[in-house]
């Protein structure tokens, strides 16, 4: 058969065809931008030119000590200098980036490090305690552990489990690290591990080609150029470094020279203190971070009179919230996404005609998860038994598969739960949702945090909806407990405002004026709620509450 002329003598060559990685953006703003900002953290202000060259030190280290491609570098930090730099440093080097959750355990520690065979683990020493018994339990003696001493936290540092310490090792390396691109842009650059709250955490391997996407991806969603006040756009950063890569929003900002704020804690105070001495332009946060905004104290909060725009992401917000965070002046949008989907992969894409609803009307629309990404091929509401999608009707439920480049390779050392994630040729979220007649998607609830009463389905989501418009609730998580009869009963877990008196029956009839009768909670703990360092609520903490 003979060729068509399109493809005759029409081939991939290096004048035609690179390989996409976000490594090409770190590139960029060092040529263009060297003397912006790319990070300010307490009394620390780095350049771009500063930034790439210890990313440059960081490659050469590590490569003196034999680490090279595919080989994992394992990370346990806060929003620190050091864990923006390796975002960079690592993947310049060809080898895997493997950011670890600062609030494990030391067996799931141990576990992640043994099972993504980490060559090298930084590791900031204010953690020292589980990580001294993880790296016991692990017994290798080939493990490179490097030590990160925070310098601008007032918190005690903590005892030293390496060879050396960070700043120390990075000038070992050499500036002029001979680096280059990725060969193939299906190379891993990311390994980030699932939470692993029903059994031993997934690693999620995701691929140079799909963080060059998702920054693309936020550049085009998100208005990430904004030339009042600063000329070039501040990212605030609340989600971690180690969660879905921050959510790739440091590749982005390499993209178009924008500036990181670290914030090693997360407090009202903080995230104020920081909007008005950097006038932060953006940021995202789980709906845990917007109620703490809201309900900061005046003597927390801080003026801005410039435009702010938030990300929002994971359970939803219920639209009380939405409007509230609103009202102080923040430009919400609310976006969706796994680890395996690099982050967010949906967003709430507004619409103009929207501009004329009333305020409870415009919250309800942006409580919707909404549409695709530019860089997200297809996002569909499915029957996971037939595979066939469900009505646009708002009520029939499904669950949210995902297709396109901005999905993980699979799951390390994983084969079934590859296939099953993958069956059908879509990725299974495990997130239930409907879609409304304009296309866009609602979550009503995680797969395993449906409640079955009676027989009848009911969404914690929407009681969690109601139970947020009750001016003394501060966060609410409801759970299905064993019931004898019904099976399963709702379960309102509350966080209240200090001092308030707000009892159960208060909780109940306040409900009553919302709920139809077999939605309604069977009964109402008060109590602080467990969370993970992103601002979700652990809702499986709390269902162990039962069974103890």
């Amino acid at each position: 058969m003979d060729r068509s002329p399109y493809d005759t003598h029409l081939d991939r060559n290096l004048a035609n065809f690179t390989p996409l990685s976000p490594l090409s953006f770190f590139t960029r703003a060092k040529t263009v931008y060297p003397h912006r900002p790319a990070y300010a953290y307490g009394s620390i202000r780095r350049t771009w030119g500063e930034v790439y060259e210890r990313a440059s030190r960081l490659a050469s280290a590590l490569a003196a000590q034999g680490i090279g491609k595919n080989d994992t570098v394992a990370i346990i930090a806060p929003n620190i200098p050091a864990i923006f730099d390796a975002h960079f440093g690592v993947p310049m080097l060809g080898a895997v980036l493997n950011p670890i959750n600062i609030r494990l355990d030391a067996a799931t520690i141990k576990y992640i490090l043994n099972h993504g065979n980490a060559k090298v683990l930084i590791t900031d020493t204010r953690f020292a305690p589980e990580v001294k018994k993880a790296l016991a339990d692990l017994g290798r003696d080939d493990l490179l552990v490097i030590d990160i001493d925070d310098t601008e936290t007032d918190e005690a540092s903590g005892e030293r489990l390496g060879e050396m310490e960070f700043e120390e090792f990075l000038s070992a390396g050499s500036a002029d690290f001979d680096w280059s691109l990725p060969g193939d842009e299906w190379d891993a650059i990311s390994l980030n591990y699932t939470s692993g709250t029903t059994s031993d955490p997934k690693g999620v391997v995701v691929h140079h080609r799909g963080a060059y996407l998702i920054a693309m991806g936020t550049i085009a969603s998100w208005p990430f150029s904004a030339p009042d006040p600063n000329g070039f756009p501040v990212h605030m950063y609340v989600v971690p470094l180690f969660h879905c890569n921050g959510w790739g929003h440091a590749w982005a900002l390499a993209a178009n020279g924008g500036m990181s704020v670290l914030v090693r804690n997360i407090t009202a105070k903080n995230l104020f203190a920081a909007i008005e001495e950097h006038k932060v332009t953006h940021f995202g946060g789980a709906p845990i971070v917007l109620s703490m905004l809201i309900n900061a104290s005046a003597e927390e909060r801080r003026p801005f009179d410039w435009p702010i725009n938030v990300y929002t992401a994971a359970a939803p917000p219920p639209p009380s919230v939405l409007h509230a965070i609103e009202a102080m002046g923040f430009r919400l949008t609310h976006v969706y996404g796994l680890t395996e989907t690099y982050g967010h992969v949906v967003e709430c894409a507004w619409q103009e005609d929207w501009n004329d609803l009333d305020a409870d009307a415009v919250a309800a629309k942006k409580s919707r998860q909404g549409v695709g990404f530019s860089v997200t091929e297809d996002i569909q509401v499915m029957d996971p038994e037939t595979m066939e999608p469900v009505p646009a009707d708002g009520e029939t439920i499904g669950e949210i598969m995902i297709r396109g480049n901005v999905v993980m390779k699979g799951y390390l050392n994983a084969p079934e739960a590859t296939d099953a994630a993958f069956a059908g040729g879509y990725f299974h979220s495990g997130d239930l949702a409907v879609r409304h007649a304009d296309g866009y998607v609602q979550i009503k609830d995680r797969s395993k945090d449906i409640i079955i009463s009676g027989g009848e389905n009911i969404s914690s989501v929407e009681i969690e909806g109601v139970l947020y418009k009750h001016p003394d609730v501060l966060a609410a998580a409801v759970v299905a407990k064993p019931d004898e009869k019904w099976g399963e009963t709702p379960c309102a877990f509350l966080e209240v405002r200090p001092g308030s008196s707000i009892s159960e029956d208060d909780v109940l009839a306040f409900c009553r004026n919302h709920l139809a009768g077999f939605k309604m909670p069977k009964t109402v703990v008060f109590q602080e709620l467990p969370k993970t360092s992103t601002g979700k609520i652990q809702k499986f903490v709390l269902r162990e509450q039962f069974k103890a």
